[in-house]
């Protein structure tokens, strides 16, 4: 268990090892009634009817890449955590289930859909910048993108089973400027939206 007394700099670096050593404790203990519903119907309904989707951090599969499959979407989940891609590969074996860090993605396909549901405010505000360029290239048009972030810009600490996990946004604005940079536009962002549990969630597009 990391130490208690870890500065923020410190536990950024133990998100890994978190969810590796809790995957099964997670699983079990995540909440699968859909509270994301909304923004997940929101998303999915910007894309092609054949799309491709692109599910980053992907855990388990349950309860979005379950949600996305029924919808009847091809799905690709790439997690960082081995027992969570092991647990997503028996649920769900005619889909494709890689282990890779989301910050060195580099897939040779290109998906019209990107999700990042409760992983990528794992990475720093650093990490974050050079991430987002990654997923712009992943995405091919008519693309949408969505993540859950923080109301704005800090960094923060939460848990996973007992362990100190970190958590970290940029601001609005430069999630737009990034976003913009790379030809997509930012279309809705509900911060703490009181209708999915808190969550904070920006979807964006194609411009």
């Amino acid at each position: 268990m990391p130490d208690p007394n870890l500065t923020l700099a410190e536990l950024a670096l133990t998100t890994q090892d978190v969810y590796e050593r809790n995957s099964v404790r997670f699983d079990a203990e995540r909440y699968k009634g859909l509270i994301e519903k909304a923004w997940l119907d929101r998303f999915l309904d910007l894309l092609p009817e054949t799309a491709e989707v692109l599910d980053v951090g992907c855990g388990s599969a349950e309860p979005i890449a379950d949600y996305i499959i029924g919808r009847g979407f091809q799905l690709t989940g790439v997690d960082a955590s081995s027992g969570m891609i092991r647990l997503a590969r028996a649920r769900f074996p005619d889909h494709d289930w890689r282990q890779m860090d989301m910050r060195s993605l580099d897939l040779p396909e290109k998906f019209h859909g990107l999700i990042a549901w409760n992983s990528f405010f794992h990475l720093t505000r650093e990490e974050q910048r050079q991430v987002l360029p990654l997923f712009a290239a992943h995405l091919k048009a008519p693309g949408a993108l969505m993540l859950t972030v923080g109301p704005e810009e800090g960094e923060v600490d939460g848990h996973v089973g007992d362990d100190r996990v970190y958590h970290a946004s940029l601001s609005l604005e430069e999630y737009r400027m990034i976003l913009e940079s790379h030809g997509l536009e930012v279309i809705k962002f509900i911060p703490d939206d009181p209708d999915c549990d808190g969550h904070s969630v920006l979807l964006a597009r194609f411009s």
